[in-house]
């Protein structure tokens, strides 16, 4: 690593020896407390609600220990001195919080934290927190990001994967972002002129399996190109393209999951093809995240079923013409999450903000746009059914897929999850970009703004971060393709949604006054980075109930149920 060899290597000695010790300390903190949650061969669920401050301090330590361990383990004597400098500004970062957490787990655990105190005062922590997270090391990673116009944490992918990003970030500058501002400042529906390019370009179908019509290989999943495509366009817009495949993506898994023969060959062509565009109705009035509690009551009738009861935040519902409505199909409620089916209700599409369709039965499905401050062109709908008809035919799984709606909408969740983490990346990677040239442009005080200290140091950090987020969200992208990783995917989502609020909040204050203006790109990535954390499962819903519980499981050695 050129003239700087030396000092960076034992950098990146003490980096791994700290991270070492923190993840013994992490480790004895999550049995601790799983044995306080214990009851025989389970977690007790009470136990577990008593202890959710502990559990969600443990999730993000978690997901920052994870974040810096690859960050770290992905550099090579061949890596840029800017990628080392940003892994280490990151596990600087990220160490400080994790004593701090480690500090609520182990109090939480009835454990002595002497040993967290210990680990403040080692000697290669401190020489580390002095050295990579030091005035002039961040001043130093900073003036590389300026210098690389916010170009950071680029990985090495094969040439399928390269030739994808490019086309998709060329389509993202050129097509995308020119319309991005009017979609959000008007309020408009996702217009056609990005949605036909968009279906010639095989976006709808990358989940989907090339013998039906799709781009995926007939023998495994691609998870790393649907990141790297959804990372592209988000960075173009969040609402007005990088979140169009997450819809297609969850009801494709669903069928692949469960659906019949006859289901998956008349709907994964259409759905590869982007006609019909489909939306998921999955939360309710009275229940958010927690899915085993939704309500909307179908009964049987004659050829199919009918649908009464309202659903809510069900995004892109106007212009989809098909939903993937999770439907208690059993009327005994005592039976929760077993209770559930998935039905395939279908609809014309609209371009209004407000919609009715009336059946010729009698069915009716009214639909009206949530307003909202960000995330617009997408547009979340509140759905009312009456008596609403769905044939047999578009049960997902038929009569055998009764009561397993459940198990197949979590099929699609860890891809909806992994595609989350690729928007916040390019929500990121905007506002990372965009603040470098403001701050270049941007003259206070006789002099750029990029040449301060503090500009370069809140660079640097919100560099580091991008950085570590693309690094953990194309890992992990790996490990869910190998048939694992549900719980990894959460712990990316949960860092890399959270770190997008924070780097696009920094690109914001970077701007100044300008910031805060609608004409600004910046302005639009802040309140559009804040749905993140709450949709695709809200972060302290994926942080008790799925990643908290599934370490406890672990570090008990318990089902993980293929977390």
């Amino acid at each position: 690593m050129s003239d700087m060899a030396e000092p960076m290597q034992q950098q990146l000695a003490d980096a791994s020896a700290v991270l070492a010790r923190v993840r013994t300390l992490f480790d004895a903190g999550v049995l601790a407390l799983a044995q306080r949650c214990q009851d025989g061969t389970r977690l007790n669920a009470r136990r577990l609600d008593e202890h959710q401050v502990a559990s969600f301090e443990m999730a993000w330590a978690g997901a920052e220990l994870l974040a810096a361990e690859t960050a770290i383990a992905a550099l090579t004597p061949a890596s840029a001195p800017l990628d080392a400098r940003l892994a280490l500004v990151f596990t600087v970062d990220a160490v400080v919080a994790l004593l701090d957490r480690l500090d609520v787990m182990l109090a939480e655990a009835g454990q002595d934290p002497a040993a967290v105190d210990a680990l403040r005062a080692l000697p290669e922590w401190r020489a580390l927190r002095q050295a990579a997270g030091g005035s002039e090391s961040l001043q130093a990673a900073g003036r590389g990001v300026i210098d690389a116009q916010g170009v950071v944490g680029e990985v090495a992918l094969d040439e399928q994967h390269a030739l994808a990003q490019d086309a998709f970030r060329r389509f993202a500058q050129e097509v995308v972002a020119p319309q991005a501002e009017a979609i959000h400042r008007h309020d408009l529906t996702v217009p056609e002129s990005l949605l036909q390019p968009m279906r010639e370009m095989g976006v709808f179908g990358l989940a989907i399996p090339e013998r039906f019509g799709g781009s995926a290989p007939d023998d495994r999943e691609d998870t790393l190109l649907m990141v790297v495509v959804t990372e592209a366009l988000s960075e173009g817009s969040l609402a007005a393209a990088g979140s169009l495949i997450t819809r297609p993506e969850i009801l494709t898994r669903a069928l692949l999951a469960g659906g019949t023969d006859e289901q998956k060959a008349h709907w994964l062509p259409r759905l590869a093809a982007g006609d019909p565009l489909c939306a998921i109705a999955m939360t309710e009035p009275d229940c958010g995240s927690d899915l085993a509690a939704c309500q909307l009551k179908g009964t049987r009738v004659d050829g199919g079923w009918v649908l009464n009861g309202a659903k809510t935040w069900c995004t892109f519902a106007g212009k989809a013409g098909v939903l993937m409505v999770v439907t208690r199909t059993d009327p005994d409620r005592s039976l929760g999450h077993k209770g559930l089916s998935v039905l395939l209700a279908e609809k014309p599409s609209f371009d209004s903000h407000e919609f009715e369709v009336v059946q010729d039965g009698g069915g009716k499905l009214g639909g009206r746009a949530i307003p909202t401050i960000g995330y617009r062109g997408m547009h979340s709908f509140d759905l009312s059914f009456q008596d609403y008809f769905v044939p047999d035919a578009h049960v997902v799984g038929g009569e055998a897929g009764l009561g397993k709606g459940f198990y197949y909408t979590l099929a699609g969740m860890v891809g909806g999850r992994m595609q989350t983490s690729a928007r916040a990346c390019g929500v990121m990677r905007a506002a990372l970009r965009a603040a470098v040239r403001y701050t270049q442009d941007r003259k206070v005080f006789g002099a750029p703004l990029a040449d301060f200290a503090l500009t370069q140091a809140k660079i640097a950090r919100m560099g580091a971060r991008l950085a570590a987020c693309r690094r953990l969200a194309y890992t992990v992208a790996g490990i869910v393709d190998g048939g694992q990783g549900r719980m990894e995917a959460s712990l990316v989502k949960l860092l890399a949604c959270r770190s997008a609020e924070l780097v696009t909040r920094e690109a914001l204050q970077l701007h100044g006054g300008m910031g805060y203006a609608e004409e600004t790109p910046v302005s639009r990535y802040f309140v559009d980075a804040r749905v993140l954390s709450i949709f695709e499962g809200a972060e302290e819903t994926l942080a008790l109930k799925v990643v908290a519980r599934s370490l406890m499981e672990r570090a008990l050695g318990l089902n993980t149920s293929g977390a």
